[in-house]
């Protein structure tokens, strides 16, 4: 899963980006011309429960890459060199300028975030608008040489998808159904993609959460979510030593939780994952797999093998475990379940396969 952080210049991306992926992935980032890559562990407050109960000798978080690309500008727009770097993300977190610097310049000279979100939007849909209309005259020369149903059901979809297009709304409004998405999932369409909006403030006011409730209000029926951070803030507290530096500070600034677990959650959220978890061996280990996921396919998220070879799965729920405090006493309470190919997996489950190959 790649999480893409964009936006104007001077927002705050780049801050940001070593907030998410720590120093080194940071250090990494030399060529601001180039995209810059990095892997973050996400966040689960059951994975210490589990610990407690397992006693791994390692826990193993699942991790997000996050993208740094090419800055977005005049040049970079029109040249499309941009648009290639994004056309692999599945998440975009625009970073949204939120705080006054007189040191630091604004590429339009003031402070306002709805604009600048309607002119990244705007670009977006403009790209995808662009592609479609080739794309559409592609099939159609196509169709004239030979007579095809398939290319002429993509002509159809792409031209319901120009039609939306240019009443500037993104395709992910759009009415698609699950194979025609599926149809598209190769094409650069960006509008498809979850958008998350990041509104990056200054210390002194990270607890007014009037403009970023005012920008949730806004964008809400465009499905864009809107957080709030303190980017600046928050890279003094990860400098600090100790954790409990670290908490008190944040305690000072009235912050409950990092950006990087905020934004890793939201992420989660907006592409409609779940996790779970396996205990083996040595190693207790957190998964991401989509909502609504068969165990066969949480199996091959595992190993390929699991999949191809699966016979049946042992399910733990979560909050069984913890509130009996082992799986003797899970499966004593008639609470463990072996289930089938058919099982659907649920966030929170522990998963324990058994396959042969």
């Amino acid at each position: 899963m790649n999480i893409g952080i964009i936006g104007l210049p001077q927002t705050g991306k780049k801050t940001l980006f070593g907030l998410l992926v720590g120093p080194a992935g940071l250090d990494r980032h030399t060529d601001p011309s180039k995209t810059a890559r990095g892997v973050a562990a996400v966040k689960d407050a059951r994975l210490e429960p589990l610990a407690d109960v397992y006693k791994p000798k390692r826990s193993t978080q699942a991790r997000m890459e996050f993208l740094l690309p090419r800055k977005i500008e005049d040049q970079s727009i029109s040249k499309g060199d941009i648009f290639r770097d994004l056309a692999e993300v599945d998440v975009f977190c625009h970073v949204v300028r939120g705080f006054e610097n007189d040191s630091v310049y604004h590429m339009w000279g003031s402070i306002n975030p709805v604009r600048d979100i309607d002119y990244v939007n705007a670009e977006f849909v403009l790209h995808d608008l662009i592609f479609v209309e080739k794309r559409i005259e592609k099939i159609a020369k196509d169709l004239q040489k030979f007579k095809n149903d398939e290319l002429k059901k993509e002509k159809e979809l792409l031209e319901r998808l120009r039609n939306h297009l240019e009443t500037e709304q993104p395709l992910r409004l759009a009415n698609i159904g699950l194979a025609e998405e599926k149809s598209l999932r190769n094409y650069p369409l960006l509008t498809m993609r979850e958008m998350l909006v990041v509104l990056n403030v200054s210390e002194e006011t990270i607890t007014d959460t009037s403009t970023i409730d005012e920008l949730n209000a806004k964008y809400n029926d465009a499905k864009i979510d809107c957080v709030q951070i303190a980017a600046a803030a928050e890279t003094e507290i990860a400098s600090l030593e100790t954790e409990e530096e670290r908490r008190e500070f944040m305690n000072e600034l009235g912050l409950s939780d990092t950006a990087l677990h905020v934004l890793t959650r939201k992420c989660i959220e907006s592409l409609g994952l779940i996790s779970f978890f396996t205990a083996s061996g040595d190693e207790l280990r957190q998964w991401l797999v989509r909502r609504g996921s068969s165990i066969v396919q949480a199996a091959g998220k595992i190993h390929t093998d699991m999949a191809r070879g699966f016979i049946r799965a042992e399910v733990v729920k979560y909050h069984d475990l913890i509130e009996l405090g082992s799986e003797e006493k899970v499966k004593n309470a008639g609470r463990l379940a072996v289930k089938g190919k058919d099982y659907t997996v649920e966030d929170g489950d522990i998963l324990f396969i058994r396959f042969n190959v």
